[in-house]
């Protein structure tokens, strides 16, 4: 069961009531955390608070980037075959447009491949 704050009185590390120490010390997590482990160096709602604050902060930051990795790889996953096949079809139609006698410029790509050409 959760422990109640015994200390109602303010703190002379922080000059603040407890339950406002506490409370700030998820504010910027963990960092805010860190601050309060250093400065409140007596009350132990103060500190559980603030510690709770930094494991919590370290574990979501770890999440979240767990998270973003996952989504990453997801939608990497997904975009290879579909960049596979288009750079395929691309390249088939290519060869089709040069072997019938064509001059298809990939946008981009083909003005600066003319621009080379024309200045020798």
């Amino acid at each position: 069961m959760a422990e109640e704050n015994k200390s109602n009185s303010v703190s002379k590390f922080t000059n603040l009531e407890p339950n406002v120490a506490a409370a700030l010390s998820y504010v910027v997590t963990p960092f805010t955390g860190i601050v309060f482990l250093v400065l409140e160096k007596e009350d132990k709602f103060v500190r559980f608070h603030a510690m709770q604050s930094v494991l919590f902060g370290i574990a979501s930051y770890a999440a979240w980037a767990i998270a973003t990795a996952l989504v990453v790889v997801v939608i990497g996953i997904l975009l290879v075959p579909v960049v596979s096949i288009a750079t395929f079809v691309l390249y088939l139609y290519l060869m089709w447009k040069a072997y019938n006698g064509e001059e298809y410029e990939i946008p981009v790509l083909g003005k600066f491949a003319r621009e080379q050409i024309n200045k020798r």
